[in-house]
Order: structure tokens, then sequence, then C-alpha cells
């Protein structure tokens, strides 16, 4: 019916699968089976002494009870078994790709792909299920990719063709075309190629983290940008240093010139408004208040200098 999990051979091959199973005892579904021939410990974790024909043996009853039932229980087991296969897929479509497209977006898309694919095979056909999922999962990868794609396929097309003629004229004449060259290869007069080019600019999309980055190793976007908004740490403590050291001169004045000062600068009271709470003239407080600033300031300087 089906084998563990598909060990690529290569890039180009497909998949390696053991011998047809020999009748065996039902098992647990391994997630994360190992390579291993037919015969030999399975090795997945210590203790574990089941062969491939033993682990192939539970997998083909674990369809047939699935086939029978339809439970999503005995569905998550064979998602957990095959799931390397989504890996391997993304890994194979990711190649290629722009470098801000993130393999685990492609594995997350690829997932439904296998769901869809385990809920849709047919094991009475024969067929194996490695290949068949296999292409679910590519193909719902690419469904993905289209969808957040804000380029129109035509477009993509277009470029496409493009890019093949240029590289046909490139071999051919040993030198990059000319514009003339390269519509005369496809078939378009000299405005219909510019007309071209002007639509498969939109195309030509750089993530602005890869500018920002380029050069600077792998520093993002965030740590070069500035947040007008936020405060300034260091001038956050220095203020904060500030009002301590002027608190505590003005702990320090006389009673009088602590009262000028507080109902001059804390309460907004004027000179004449002032004198009036205190019972003295206004030229009285403003000689109260020149004195007391001339203290707070030579004792804020006696702290720095200190």
């Amino acid at each position: 019916m089906t084998a563990p999990i598909p060990v690529p051979a290569d890039a180009g091959e497909g998949s390696r699968t053991p011998a047809e199973p020999s009748p065996g005892p039902t098992n647990h579904v391994n997630g994360h089976p190992a390579p291993y021939g037919a015969g030999q410990p399975s090795g997945v974790l210590p203790g574990d002494n089941r062969t491939a024909d033993d682990v192939e043996a539970g997998i083909v009853a674990l369809w047939r009870r699935f086939g029978e039932q339809r439970e999503q229980l005995l569905r998550d087991r064979l998602v957990l078994h095959y799931a390397p296969l989504v890996k391997y897929v993304a890994g194979r479509v990711g190649t290629g790709l722009p470098a801000h497209v993130d393999v685990s977006d492609l594995i997350q898309s690829g997932i439904f792909g296998l769901v869809d694919a385990i809920e849709k095979f047919e094991p009475e056909r024969g067929l194996k299920f490695e290949t068949y999922a296999m292409q679910r999962i590519r193909g719902a990868i690419l469904d993905d990719l289209r969808a957040q794609d804000w380029v129109p396929r035509t477009v993509r097309g277009r470029a496409r063709e493009v890019e093949r003629g240029i590289e046909r004229l490139g071999a051919k004449l040993q030198r990059t075309p000319t514009d003339g060259e390269l519509a005369d290869e496809l078939g378009l007069s000299l405005n219909e190629l510019r007309d071209l080019y002007a639509q498969l600019q939109l195309t030509s999309v750089v993530a602005l983290d890869e500018l920002a980055a380029a050069g600077r190793g792998a520093t993002s976007l965030a740590d070069t940008l500035e947040d007008e908004a936020a405060e300034d740490p260091v001038a956050l403590l220095v203020d904060q240093d500030n009002r301590r050291q002027l608190a505590q001169a003005i702990g320090l004045l006389v009673e009088r010139d602590r009262v000028v000062v507080t109902l001059y600068y804390f309460e907004n009271l004027t000179l004449a408004e002032i004198g009036r709470v205190l019972g003295v003239t206004e030229s009285r407080v403003c000689q109260l208040h020149t004195r007391a600033v001339l203290r707070l300031r030579a004792k804020l300087v006696e702290t720095v200098e200190v």
C-alpha cells in the first residue's frame, strides 16, 4: 500500500522505499522515522528494536483503520508520519525563491496539502502515497505563493519569455543582445518591447530590508531606523538626576527662600502675588527670588564639581 517516509536519493530522484512488507504486528506510528534497512532496528528511540517491516506493517494497519473509520486522530497520526515529506518538498520549492520568502511559511502551506492528500488518497488504486502526496503538497505551496503574488500571471509569463529570449541570444551571440535583436527574437516591435519593459518593472521589487542590510551582515531594517517618538534613555536618566539634585538643593534653602521658589516655579504665582502671601513688597520678593536662585546655582555647581 505504502511505505515509511521516503528518503530522497538526490535532488533529481524520487524516493527509496523498502521491499514489500511481510506480516507483522501493528505498531505505533513514529512521527520522526529515520532511514533504515529491512530487518534492521529502527534506532529512533533508545531500546526501539522495531524493524522496517514492523513500521511498514504498522502504517499499513493505520491506513486500513483510517479508511474504515475516518477519525481525525488516525488522520493526525498519518500526518505526523508523513510530515518530513512536507519539509523536503518545501525545501525543493524554496530553492531559487527570493530571500524574503520564509521556508517555514512554505511548510505551513504544505501541511494543508498533506492533509488534503491523506483525506483524498485511495489505497485500493495501488498508487504510491508518497508520489501522490508530494504532488498535492507542491501544488498547495504554489497555490499559496500565487495567492500572495500581486503581479498578474500573464505578466509573470511574459517576464519568463523575455528572460529565456535573453539567454538564447546571449548563448548564440556570446554577448548581451541589443533591444532590437531581442525584439526580433520575441517577434515584437521595438516599441512593443519597450512597453513590455515598462510592465515588467512592476515585477522587479526588492525588499526594503534587503536594501538596508546590504553590506551590513544580518542587520535588520528595524535596527537602522530611528524612532523619533521614543525617549532618549540617556537624556531621561540625566533629567531624572538633575531633578533629584535640584530637589536636594531646594531642601537646603532657608524657609522663606524655599517658599518663594515653590510658589514662583511650581504654583506659577507672580512676584506681586507672592508678596501678598508673605506680607512683603514685590521688590522684596524679587530680592528673595534672586538670592534663592544664586544659592541654588552655587549648590548645583558644587555638586557637579564633586
